[in-house]
C-alpha cells in the first residue's frame, strides 16, 4: 500500500510538471527594427548667374548725301533752239559736246545734264554730233581719261580735230546748286572763236 502511495504521488508530480512545461509558452525574443537607412542626399545644384546680354557697339549713323533731281530737259530744249538758229552756224557740221561742267556750291548729276543735253540735240538737221565711243578713242590717243573734260580750249581744239569736228558746245552750271544757272558756249575749232552764247536756269524737281 505505501508503494502504491508513492508510485502516485510520484505519478502526479511528473504530471504536473508536464503541465507546468506544457501551458508555459515559449519565451519570444522581441523583434529588432531594421536598422533605417539614410536617405542619400543630392547634391544642390548651384545657380548659374543669368548673363547679360551682349552690348553691340553703336555705330555713327553716316547720313547719306542728297540726291538731288533737276528739270534739264526744259533748261536746255530752248537753249539749243536758239544755238542752231545763231549765226556763223553751218548746217552739216560735226558738233562735239562737252560734259556738263558743274560749278555750283554743292552735289550736281552732273551726268544726267549731259545726256538730257545730248538727247535734245539728237534729231537736230543742224549738227551731226561726236559719238561718245569717238570721244573715249580720242582722249586715249592724246593720253587724256575718259572723265577729263574738255575744259581747256587748247585741249578741246585738239580732241575736236582728232574727230574731226567744227564745232564744240561748252555748257556749265553755275551758283546755287538748288537752283543752278546754266551756260553754254559754242566755239568755232579753226579760230577758237565763241560765236554763240546763251544763259537758263534749271529748276529743282527734288
Amino acid at each position: 500500500m505505501y508503494r502504491y502511495l508513492s508510485v502516485l504521488s510520484f505519478a502526479l508530480v511528473l504530471s504536473g510538471c508536464v503541465l507546468r512545461n506544457e501551458q508555459q509558452p515559449a519565451p519570444v525574443e522581441p523583434a529588432k527594427p531594421a536598422p533605417t537607412q539614410p536617405e542619400p542626399t543630392v547634391p544642390s545644384v548651384p545657380q548659374v548667374p543669368a548673363q547679360p546680354e551682349p552690348v553691340m557697339p553703336t555705330l555713327p549713323v553716316t547720313p547719306q548725301p542728297r540726291v538731288r533731281h533737276y528739270d534739264w530737259n526744259s533748261a536746255f530744249q530752248p537753249m539749243v533752239a536758239q544755238m542752231l538758229k545763231a549765226d556763223g552756224v553751218t548746217a552739216g557740221s560735226v558738233l562735239l559736246v562737252d560734259s556738263v561742267n558743274n560749278r555750283t556750291n554743292g552735289s550736281l548729276p552732273a551726268s544726267e545734264g549731259t545726256q538730257a543735253l545730248r538727247n535734245a540735240l539728237a534729231n537736230n538737221r543742224t549738227f551731226v554730233l561726236v559719238t561718245d565711243q569717238q570721244l573715249a578713242v580720242a582722249k586715249q590717243q592724246l593720253g587724256l581719261s575718259a572723265q577729263d573734260s574738255l575744259g581747256s580750249r587748247s585741249k578741246a581744239i585738239g580732241i575736236a580735230r582728232n574727230v574731226g569736228a567744227q564745232y564744240v558746245l561748252y555748257t556749265s552750271a553755275k551758283g546755287n546748286v538748288n537752283n543752278p544757272a546754266i551756260q553754254m558756249q559754242l566755239m568755232l575749232v579753226q579760230t577758237g572763236e565763241i560765236i554763240w552764247s546763251g544763259k537758263g536756269a534749271v529748276q529743282q524737281t527734288q
